[in-house]
Parts: C-alpha cells; sequence; structure tokens
C-alpha cells in the first residue's frame, strides 16, 4: 500500500469573513474524498478584515454598505448566494446583525495551536459557527471564553490568555508575514508554502489541487 503524502496547509482567514467559512468546510470535504492519499496538517494563520473596528463593533448592513457600496437588495442577494453555498458544504450562515473586532479571536486561535492542531481546528470551527451561524460577539471575553469551552478547551485558561496580551505578537507577527507575501484577500488557501487557492471555492477545486500535489509528490 502507498503511504499518504503529506501536505502542509496555511488557511490564512477571519472569523469576519463569511467566505472563510464555505471555504474551510469545502476544503475538509475535498481532503476527505482523498481518504489515505494525503496526510494533511492543517494550520490556521491570522488576516483581520477590519483591524481598526472598535470595540463596539459597527452595525452590518452599514458597514457593509460603507466599505462596499452595496444597496439592501444586493446585500440580501450576497447572503442568499452565502446561505446556498453554505448548506452545500454544511454551514449554516444565520444573522448576523453586527460586525466585531477579531483581534483577541486570533489570539485565542493562535494559543490553541500550541495545544494541537486539532484543537485550533475545533475551535476555529467553534467561532465560525459564534458569529457566522449564531450571530454572538466574538470580540467579547466571555463569548470567547465560552466558545473556548465549546470546542472543549480550558475555559479558565482561555480566560487567563485573553486578560492577558499573550499572543498578540505572534498574531501581528503572522499577519504582517502574510502580507508581505501578497495576501490581501481571504480565504488564501497555500499548500506546501508555495500553492494558493482564493475564495471559497467549491469542493472539486481543492480536490483537484490535493490530488495534484500528491501525484508531482509521487512523481517526483
Amino acid at each position: 500500500m502507498t503511504s499518504p503524502v503529506p501536505v502542509r496547509i496555511d488557511f490564512v482567514s477571519d472569523v469576519a469573513c463569511p467566505w472563510c467559512a464555505v471555504g474551510l468546510n469545502a476544503l475538509e470535504q475535498a481532503i476527505a474524498r482523498l481518504g489515505g492519499e494525503v496526510e494533511v496538517e492543517l494550520h490556521f494563520q491570522p488576516f483581520e478584515l477590519n483591524p481598526r473596528m472598535p470595540a463596539e463593533g459597527e452595525d452590518a448592513n452599514e458597514h457593509l454598505a460603507a466599505k462596499y457600496g452595496l444597496s439592501p437588495q444586493q446585500l440580501e442577494r450576497n447572503r442568499e448566494v452565502l446561505r446556498e453555498r453554505g448548506a452545500a458544504v454544511g454551514f449554516e450562515f444565520g444573522s448576523r446583525t453586527r460586525i466585531h473586532n477579531t483581534f483577541d479571536a486570533h489570539r485565542l486561535l493562535d494559543w490553541a495551536a500550541g495545544l494541537g492542531l486539532d484543537r485550533q481546528r475545533a475551535l476555529k470551527h467553534a467561532l465560525l459557527r459564534a458569529y457566522q451561524g449564531e450571530g454572538r460577539d466574538v470580540s467579547s471575553h466571555e463569548v470567547l471564553a465560552a466558545v473556548a469551552a465549546e470546542a472543549g478547551l480550558d475555559e479558565a485558561a482561555a480566560r487567563a490568555v485573553l486578560a492577558s496580551d499573550a499572543h498578540g505578537e505572534a498574531v501581528r507577527r503572522q499577519e504582517q508575514l502574510y502580507a508581505s507575501r501578497g495576501i490581501s484577500a481571504v480565504p488564501s488557501v497555500i499548500f506546501d508554502g508555495q500553492h494558493l487557492v482564493q475564495g471559497g471555492q467549491p469542493v472539486e477545486v481543492f480536490e483537484q489541487a490535493l490530488r495534484q500535489l500528491a501525484k508531482q509528490a509521487r512523481t517526483a
């Protein structure tokens, strides 16, 4: 039996990005389709869509209309597309009325990575559900600690991280690293540090990328 091909994936994303939820679920389904052909090491890297978002957040409709020049009708059409694409990969979008700052969520994800990539992945999914599915305020330390507990992490330890400045420098460093590499939109999915797929792509796009990498590795 052929041994699986190791593949490192850096998933550059933001909890505030709805297409990141679509892209992550599609990527995971693509990985599952390959069965034992690849052995994926999945790392979540930080990106902030709204780094200067104030603590109180902003009304979602007002923010998106001002940022992208969209009418209420266009916003609703976009949300319907998102709901359909989310449903296709098993993610249910809810009503999100406010945009929130996500820096502390990224600090918590960096902390979780040190506990194990599986822990970071569980927290990433929990944060996306909380924000994109349930419209919870993921800038709130209370909410973040609760979400960490829902993901199976130690709530007291999460509170301690949030109450400090821990992991802030690491998050800023990674954000600057990927910005210096030209990453300006998310999700940006980087395979083995050199192959880039951007956007909330269908499962088949990620599957094709993984199969191509596996083929190249076996013929090298």
